[in-house]
């Protein structure tokens, strides 16, 4: 889109799938539509891309998570995308002998446990009231506690201390995990098709104290009658985007579900035969500063390794590369030095340092679950809010997130009937 219309009946901020979710969910509505991207691309923290002309690799989401439930499987299957449905390799596919097979039925039990402990107490801060982090419900001085708190940092992006038990026990999985084998951010992009849409449109000032809401951007200034807002919390808790008049309970509400941090590499795998297709190579190490690696995934040349938490945002810190030479350096300790000359850098992702998102996805700090909540609440029958963090039970997914942005379109729609 060369130039912005001075006026539109609904704006959208953000294009990944919580706006896309909004923005198709719109579109046989009768009304003008827009939706506004930072980025140069649509997607959001769904972005695929070809890392090397024999491997396809997602920098952000990559699992079709609850799949039984989620609601881009039809989207997928309606657009050609080929859904692969074999296991995931973090349980069953054990490689190498850095995480021998009894040591590592040990730590799966005390994982479980865990979880049963976890899910008993938040039973019990539901019917009190108190709210409490999650680690508290470690085993006192078991030894897999560090890695169960790694286990935390993949899944919600921080470590057990910073997780709210009651928002942990909300989240809903169905243990069924499916891949698209083009990409998800390639599945995201597709789902953009005929949404109208202009990139490059940075909004930095929402005015919503007139009867037309007035939205600066970094291509210039619209107005619209209503406007859907999709971006991460952490651009509303550093306001980023301003409001006037101010939302003060929106912004302490994003505060209160900060994104955690998820990184991902990939490296290129000469003499792939080497290596098992679909494998996991995981080390025994007691610590939750470790990483996760999937090997030869769809049977690529490749291995993916996956970071989280403090520990991946001291790698970000580090700088760019740092993330790729500390997986390096950790599948060459698990198997043997050989390996080094076999491994090359293909792309690693840097989600804390990215300036539209600041991070990979929300969780609720102890005490604050209730804010997805009244972060998704309408404001004034104008203003409209989706995201992943609005998700109640699907948060920290892109199925969550495009869902809510229908969710809010239908509260859009809602409140003009009304």
């Amino acid at each position: 889109m060369s130039s912005l219309p001075s006026n539109v009946d609904v704006a959208i901020i953000g294009a990944g799938a919580a706006g896309l979710g909004a923005a198709n969910a719109l579109k046989n509505s009768g009304l003008s539509v827009l939706v506004l991207e930072a980025r140069d691309r649509v997607g959001g923290r769904a972005y695929t891309i070809q890392a090397s002309p024999e491997v396809v690799f997602d920098v952000g989401c990559g699992w079709l998570h609850s799949a039984d439930q989620n609601t881009f499987v039809g989207i997928a299957e309606k657009l050609g995308f080929e859904i692969n449905k074999s296991l995931p390799p973090w349980r069953e596919r054990a490689y190498g002998k850095a995480f021998p097979i009894d040591d590592r039925a040990d730590f799966m039990g005390a994982l479980d446990e865990f979880y049963d402990r976890a899910e008993r107490a938040a039973l019990e801060a539901e019917r009190t009231g108190r709210d409490e982090q999650a680690s508290l419900y470690l085993e006192p001085d078991n030894r897999w506690n560090p890695m169960i708190n790694a286990i935390s940092t993949y899944i919600n992006g921080a470590e057990l201390d910073r997780v709210s038990i009651l928002d942990m026990d909300a989240y809903e999985d169905s243990d069924v995990n499916w891949r698209v084998r083009r990409g998800y951010g390639a599945l995201v992009t597709a789902y953009a098709a005929g949404c109208p849409v202009a990139l490059d449109c940075a909004v930095t000032l929402i005015d919503h104290s007139a009867k037309n809401i007035r939205i600066e951007t970094a291509r210039g200034t619209l107005t619209s009658g209503k406007v859907i807002v999709t971006v991460p919390t952490n651009l509303i808790a550093d306001e980023a985007i301003r409001f006037h008049p101010a939302l003060p309970a929106k912004v302490a509400a994003a505060r209160g579900l900060p994104l955690g941090l998820a990184d991902k590499v990939t490296l290129a795998l000469a003499d792939p035969e080497a290596l098992p297709k679909e494998g996991n190579l995981r080390g025994a190490s007691m610590r939750t500063e470790m990483g996760t690696y999937h090997l030869r995934p769809f049977g690529q040349p490749c291995i993916e390794g996956f970071f989280g938490g403090r520990y991946a945002r001291q790698l970000e810190d580090a700088g760019n590369g740092a993330i790729t030479a500390a997986a390096i350096d950790e599948v060459v300790g698990y198997l043997g030095n050989d390996f080094r000359r076999k491994l090359k850098p293909l792309a690693e992702s840097r989600w804390a340092h990215e300036p539209f998102s600041r991070g990979s996805y929300s969780h609720a700090l102890p005490g604050h679950a209730g804010d997805r909540e009244i972060l998704a609440a309408p404001v004034d029958g104008r203003l409209f809010f989706a995201g992943e963090a609005t998700s109640p039970n699907f948060f920290s997914t892109a199925h969550g997130a495009r869902d809510s942005g229908e969710r809010a379109a239908r509260e859009l729609l809602h409140a003009i009937n009304r």
